[in-house]
């Protein structure tokens, strides 16, 4: 009788054991569902309206440039434009009504507050990036104004090392002329030696057809660890003139790096409204006393030019932030 109700209780024990596995196969894909809703869902593009100056009518005009939020939690409030027919575009009857229109667009909700204890969205070793960015061209009063706009966000592996990362952005979206190039970027390294950043230090040109001409658009090429201002070469060419031992005269093309300075100093702007509610967010800035990324030291070139005449011309040696 025992081996019998062994027999008879051994296919309950499958039964049991299998509904449990399988209970436990449903509960990791439900917590795979909810990794992968934490690590690709919650990096979202949320509305960042900057003001950009105003039309040709007079009227200021704000763009929502959007920013890449990397929390979860809450909804992405859409702010629908006013006042204006074109989408994205705002305008307002004056400077105090934009900037008070502005605090209120901006002021998150208390369920998306950091000290909120929102999970990051992007796992280890990634960030909440722009993956679709778009160039609007913004006719203001000044002239032409092109502004960048993020459509989309993603988390997007963060290397280690100091490397060019693809970055691809839109020209004359939506017309017949639309065009995605590759502009590159430089990572952001989460270590890197004091004082250095990774920053482009190569260039290239890419021609874009426009409706009017064709125009260059610069794309990088080429990261480095360098300092926060540093000098990039920069060739020029001339017509040098020389004489041989026996007095003949000869043309030939002299080459100069004359380098540039790049880089970003301390801005030195002074805040003049912060948020009520995160004082540590500026709403309207004051451009205050700023250095900037300036020759340090240089050199002289002098030669013959072609017509005869002794020319000179100076070349950058090194950059240093200069008030």
């Amino acid at each position: 009788m025992r081996s019998l109700a062994v027999k008879m209780l051994s296919p309950c024990l499958v039964i049991s054991l299998s509904f449990s596995l399988a209970f436990a196969a449903v509960l990791n894909r439900q917590g795979d569902r909810r990794n992968l809703f934490t690590d690709r869902g919650c990096c979202k593009r949320h509305s960042h309206f900057i003001y950009v100056g105003q039309d040709i009518s007079g009227s200021p005009v704000s763009v929502d440039v959007g920013v890449c939020r990397s929390h979860c939690g809450g909804s992405q409030r859409n702010h629908a434009p006013y006042g204006s027919g074109y989408s994205g575009y705002s305008k307002h009857t004056s400077m105090l009504d934009f900037l008070r229109t502005k605090k209120l667009r901006e002021r998150p909700a208390p369920e998306l507050s950091a000290a909120a204890g929102l999970e990051p969205s992007c796992p280890a070793g990634s960030v909440c990036e722009p993956t679709a960015v778009r160039v609007e061209r913004v006719l203001l009063f000044e002239g032409l104004r092109e502004v960048e706009v993020i459509d989309e966000c993603r988390c997007e592996a963060s290397p280690v090392q100091c490397v060019r990362m693809p970055a691809l952005k839109t020209f004359f979206f939506e017309t017949p002329y639309e065009t995605v190039i590759d502009t590159g970027k430089c990572s952001s390294p989460a270590v890197t030696t004091d004082g250095f950043s990774c920053v482009p230090t190569k260039f290239q040109s890419v021609l874009v057809e426009t409706p009017n001409k064709v125009e260059l658009v610069q794309a990088v090429e080429t990261c480095e660890l360098k300092e926060r201002c540093y000098r990039v070469p920069y060739l020029e060419y001339y017509y040098e003139t020389v004489y041989s031992a026996n007095g003949v005269k000869e043309e030939k093309l002299k080459e100069i790096d004359v380098g540039r300075c790049l880089g970003a100093c301390s801005p030195g702007n002074r805040c003049l409204l912060r948020d009520s509610r995160h004082s540590d967010q500026c709403l309207v800035w004051a451009e205050g006393s700023s250095s900037s990324c300036s020759p340090q030291e240089y050199e002289s070139y002098t030669f013959r030019s072609r017509n005869g005449l002794i020319r000179t011309v100076l070349a950058i040696s090194s950059c240093k932030c200069q008030s």
